[in-house]
């Protein structure tokens, strides 16, 4: 309702000023939090609308103010030098509309959004820092579903790089394994495990001998050829590896819908149809000299053409393409008017060498980028090719996962063709991502690059005491250090398997401490609620751009900012409603037949009732936030307000007795504000992948 009655008044205000300043062209109405309650639910900064109305602020605020008229659910609105509208919410009115549980009608945007994240290369055991990757996707998946968007999730499969060639030169040539006793080892429990001790002894096998990097590169070439050993290998080692990496997600309930793969992109010519209208579009062009002779290449994303600096106007000549792309470089007139700099080198491409990105390498062979732009321009449904599709793993509730393959089943949903695109990836992939970019805007497709959003995030690492827990051996140096970096390629790291059970082992510790009574089932079920909610809120609390150095004791705490504690507010406020024979979701329900909105409004009126009050304020906000997240993509906002929910509702239970109130009418309201509370705690966890067990 927040949301609702935010986006009414901004448009209220917005349309009140047209109508006063037909002539003028207005910014947009800027809506703040004031920094305390007293103050008021909303303030408008009045500043923007001071220039082109020629008006000074304060008028502004003073005509709004005394002639707009009445708002549904707004009570009042002060003006406060130099410029603001204070404007406070009718509190009985939005606080009847949320026990009722309203949820006003709101414009959701057409199309289906695709959601890709995790991306793991099938080739070891998936480790911590893919776990963020998969957390925050799966949780921006539930935010957009939400929010009442249409959405498919895909796990991209490179099960033709570098990685599996690794694994596949482990078994091959250091194991001596055949392919029949590969098979045997894929059906033993954690593979992946295998895997990873395996691809740090190649690792330490190439740099023994540089001259075993070549056994690489003939792996590569074999598994490109379908037909091969190499390939039927690497298909038998993938395949076994990526379902242990579902397996270990569906730990943390996260569920995709399709997996499309490297190989398929290859043996289906993705590339090749995307290669020709690259080709024919001016995007790609081919070198004749320098370092990237025989290479086609493009503009690398976010440089300028050479001598933009100098000449704009000459860098931008008035020649465009059809596709409305610019002309140049495909005129030696144009390119003769742009003066270089000094050490510049023009290729007959028009793209100097410094920024030239290569695509195709001289040997023939397309690089990752190549393929990522293929793939994307499928997505989008500009390929005019399609995916095999065949049924790949069923989650326990049924839901069936899709993989792609060169010849599928005749009945499958309907992948790609979407109208969003959100890649989790973390920064370190951005120029990859806006190369793909930069190759739909050269192609055309503008409205396609606008809608399509690189989610980066930053690394994750372990304190050191958390190194130190896991077994890994730290210098003096190492334990002064703030965080240590993982390496798969070094085999160090924490596999994500083993983070879980560390977790539930830790928590089970607790949760048998607590309730003896409980059965073992019981006990560990619980656990398992309150070890997979600390790990996703730890991994949703920090913000995507900052680096996280996990903490098994911080994330387990029962205190502070973390999962537990918000689990346990929800617990604590299900707890009074066990004492009192209350089913709490029945009494949610019947809140319209038991308090009325004059009831709330008495009980919500006054400075007396302004702590209260915040809090039927912050459970409002719900799905504000949730769009705020969405709009940012930033899921961090989310788990603040599940925070702020907690702390606000535990200041709450501590100081109102609420079982033992005399005045009844008081006592409905209090557990009516509990109730509320409770609903908008659960709501807002299973947003972020996390759920309530019964105690803890």
């Amino acid at each position: 309702m927040y949301r609702h009655v935010e986006q009414r008044l901004a448009q209220y205000i917005r349309e009140f000023l047209q109508r006063r300043y037909p002539e003028a062209t207005l910014p947009n109405v800027v809506i703040e939090q004031p920094p305390k309650v007293e103050l008021g639910d909303f303030a408008i900064p009045v500043f923007p609308f001071a220039k082109p109305l020629r008006t000074a602020p304060l008028k502004i605020a003073e005509s709004i103010r005394g002639e707009i008229g009445p708002i549904e659910g707004i009570a009042e609105m002060q003006v406060a030098p130099p410029g603001y509208l204070n404007i406070k919410i009718e509190r009985g009115w939005i606080a009847a509309a949320l026990a009722t549980d309203q949820k006003p009608a709101i414009a959701i945007s057409a199309g289906k959004v695709l959601v890709e994240h995790t991306s793991i290369n099938p080739n070891k055991a998936a480790h911590i820092g893919h776990l963020r990757n998969a957390i925050l996707g799966d949780t921006f998946v539930r935010q957009l579903r939400f929010a009442g968007r249409e959405v498919d999730v895909q796990n991209y499969i490179d099960n033709t790089g570098v990685q599996v060639a690794d694994v596949v030169v482990g078994f091959t040539q250091i194991e001596k394994k055949s392919r029949a006793e590969i098979e045997a080892l894929t059906r033993q429990p954690r593979f992946d495990y295998y895997c990873w001790d395996l691809y740090a002894r190649v690792s330490q096998w190439y740099e023994q001998d540089k001259r075993n990097l070549q056994v690489r590169a003939q792996t590569l070439h074999g598994i490109e050829d379908a037909s091969s050993e190499t390939a039927a290998i690497a298909e038998l080692i993938s395949t076994a590896v990526l379902r242990r990496h579902l397996e270990t997600m569906d730990r943390l309930d996260i569920e995709y819908d399709f997996l499309p793969r490297e190989s398929e992109i290859l043996h289906l010519h993705f590339w090749d149809a995307a290669f020709t209208k690259l080709k024919d579009s001016g995007v790609l062009t081919y070198e004749n000299e320098g370092k990237n002779k025989g290479c086609w290449v493009m503009r690398r994303a976010g440089t300028a053409r050479a001598g933009a600096d100098d000449s704009p106007e000459l860098a931008t000549p008035n020649k465009k393409k059809a596709n409305g792309s610019d002309a140049i470089g495909d005129d030696d007139d144009v390119l003769s008017e742009i003066p270089l700099k000094p050490g510049v080198d023009i290729r007959p491409s028009g793209i100097s060498e410094e920024d030239q990105k290569v695509i195709v390498r001289s040997n023939g062979t397309v690089g990752y980028v190549g393929k990522d732009i293929a793939y994307h321009m499928w997505k989008f449904g500009l390929l005019g090719r399609d995916f095999g599709y065949r049924k790949f793993y069923r989650y326990p509730n049924r839901h069936e996962c899709w993989i792609s393959a060169t010849e599928g089943e005749k009945d499958h949903p309907h992948f790609g063709d979407v109208a969003e695109i959100y890649n989790v990836i973390d920064t370190r992939q951005s120029e990859a991502q806006n190369t793909v970019i930069e190759a739909l805007r050269g192609l055309g497709h503008n409205e396609a690059a606008d809608h399509y959003t690189h989610f980066s995030y930053e690394m994750v690492a372990l304190t050191p005491r958390c190194a130190a827990e896991l077994g890994y051996a730290l210098s003096d140096e190492d334990k002064t250090r703030s965080y240590i970096e993982v390496s798969g390629r070094k085999g160090f790291g924490v596999k994500a398997d083993d983070l879980l059970d560390k977790l539930i082992v830790s928590a089970k510790n607790e949760v048998d401490s607590r309730h003896p009574q409980l059965s073992d089932g019981d006990r560990l079920s619980i656990a398992t609620q309150i070890a997979i909610g600390a790990l996703r809120y730890f991994m949703l609390k920090f913000t995507k751009q900052s680096v996280i150095a996990f903490d098994f004791k911080e994330a387990l705490s029962f205190e502070g900012e973390t999962g537990p504690y918000a689990q346990y507010a929800v617990v604590r406020a299900t707890s009074i409603f066990k004492k009192a024979a209350i089913d709490p979701d029945a009494f949610a329900r019947e809140l319209p037949s038991t308090i009325s909105p004059a009831d709330l409004g008495e009980f919500l009126r006054g400075e007396s009732a302004t702590e209260i009050w915040e809090l039927w304020l912050a459970s409002s906000k719900t799905s504000y936030v949730v769009n705020q997240c969405i709009q940012t993509t930033e899921p961090a906002h989310l788990a603040k307000h599940a925070f702020q929910l907690a702390q606000l509702f535990n200041t709450f239970y501590h100081r109102h007795p609420i079982l033992s109130e005399a005045d009844e009418r008081r006592k409905q309201f209090l557990l009516a504000t509990v109730a509320v509370v409770r609903r908008e705690l659960i709501r807002t966890l299973a947003v972020m992948g996390i759920t309530v067990p019964p105690i803890m």
